[in-house]
């Protein structure tokens, strides 16, 4: 391990039993180092603004204020989504279970409102197999997180144009395109809407008030369509 990561992992290690304090000795022993390259690293860090101090005594050692080590989270809720949808396509790499402890990390230090309401976001991203890889245009995405009624121009599969005005209501991804979900107005009914034919969309000031309710979902069981999760 070199000196860095040694750094930022000893102040992890202080956070996780703080108040407690750990002994030079100790560290020393879990890093396999010397207690003086302790010492040093301590100093180090006390230099660079990490609250550490020493608690004298036989069970004295160094501690660190928790609450101060580490800068507030300003993540969104749509921003923690993201990088769960992000995470969520390293299923299956030696790197998955490495990729769920950091978004555990994330949520932990959001704020709980916002990390609320990236759980409800997150409830209305729902994933086929190892989900998309076509972007969903931002317009879109900034409806579905501000609940807002869309006005949509709408090319269908043999490119002939329509117009209608859709209540968004969350979004359907598979290996090769991501689906609108909304309520049709024009059709008074759920209906999937790919993204790559969405050639216009306006905004309204109108707010959705429907809820994606998962047996509205025409899709067979078999397909293994589920939820993305936060957890």
């Amino acid at each position: 391990m070199n000196r860095t990561d040694r750094l930022y992992a000893m102040v992890e290690e202080l956070r996780a039993v703080s108040p407690r304090p750990r002994s030079a000795r100790w560290l020393a022993g879990h890093f396999e180092v010397s207690t003086r390259t302790i010492e040093r690293d301590i100093g180090a860090l006390q230099q660079s603004g990490v609250p550490i101090w020493a608690e004298p005594g036989r069970t004295g050692g160094y501690a660190v204020d928790r609450a101060r080590t580490l800068p507030p989270v300003n993540f969104t809720a749509a921003e923690a989504v993201a990088m769960a949808t992000a995470l969520h396509r390293m299923r299956g790499t030696p790197f998955a279970a490495a990729a769920g402890t950091a978004l555990r990390k994330l949520l932990a230090v959001m704020p709980a409102a916002d990390a609320a309401e990236a759980h409800r976001l997150a409830g209305r991203v729902h994933l086929i197999d190892d989900g998309p890889v076509a972007p969903v245009p931002a317009v879109v995405a900034d409806a579905v997180s501000a609940r807002r009624v869309l006005r949509l121009s709408y090319a269908d599969r043999d490119g002939s144009p329509s117009q209608r005005e859709v209540e968004p209501l969350g979004y359907l991804g598979n290996p090769r395109h991501w689906y609108l979900l909304a309520w049709c107005r024009l059709r008074d009914e759920l209906r999937c809407f790919r993204t790559d034919r969405i050639i216009g969309v306006v905004p309204l000031a109108e707010r959705v008030g429907r809820e994606l309710r998962m047996e509205d979902l025409d899709i067979p069981r078999e397909r293994n369509i589920r939820p993305l999760s936060l957890v």
